[in-house]
């Protein structure tokens, strides 16, 4: 079902936020990709309102009421991870990347016929923040909500639960208090 699974790993970056749980990338995670191979795998694990296009927002962003499965259904792009020139990773047809609520993501490149679903666990509601028209309030109040959000049932490739995420180091062991704290500061 899913091939080799990388976890790259994140920290407060400026205004972004990025999160304690490692970003996940399942190559070949729906072999061979397809539209409808991709959709069918992540409503029968439980991440909805999905979405199709080509490609993603070519401008860095970030989630703070939701998680995020970005699967290829056909071709490639490449992705810049966690703030302006922090991570580029290349994703093709197959690829599922699971990406925690807070994590900055932009496409930089990509194929001409690249086409990408995504997902949110149980459907929910997504917003977009860029960092660069974040207020300090409003970067408080996104960390907060990040925060907040439970880890999801289950994994959109898999179906079983997310150990990555739930084996992580709590925010006070990964250092997060510091953040934390940087955000009381500042209130």
């Amino acid at each position: 079902m899913s091939g080799h699974i990388e976890e790259l790993t994140s920290h407060p970056n400026g205004r972004v936020p990025n999160s304690r749980f490692p970003l996940l990338i399942h190559r070949g995670g729906v072999p061979g990709g397809g539209t409808d191979a991709v959709r069918d795998r992540f409503q029968k694990n439980g991440w909805l309102n999905n979405w199709q296009y080509p490609g993603i927002y070519l401008y860095h962003h970030f989630h703070s009421t939701s998680h995020e499965c970005l699967g290829v259904a056909a071709g490639w792009m490449e992705l810049e991870l966690f703030g302006k020139g922090v991570k580029t990773v290349r994703v093709e047809a197959g690829d599922v990347v699971v990406m925690p609520a807070g994590v900055s993501h932009a496409m930089v490149g990509n194929s001409d016929d690249v086409m990408v679903v995504g997902g949110y666990p149980e459907g929910r509601d997504w917003d977009n923040i860029q960092e660069a028209f974040l207020s300090a309030e409003d970067f408080r109040a996104a960390a907060k909500l990040i925060m907040s959000l439970p880890i999801p049932a289950t994994d959109p490739v898999t179906g079983g639960p997310l150990t990555q995420w739930r084996d992580a180091a709590s925010s006070v062991d990964a250092g997060w208090n510091d953040f934390r704290d940087g955000l009381d500061a500042t209130s």
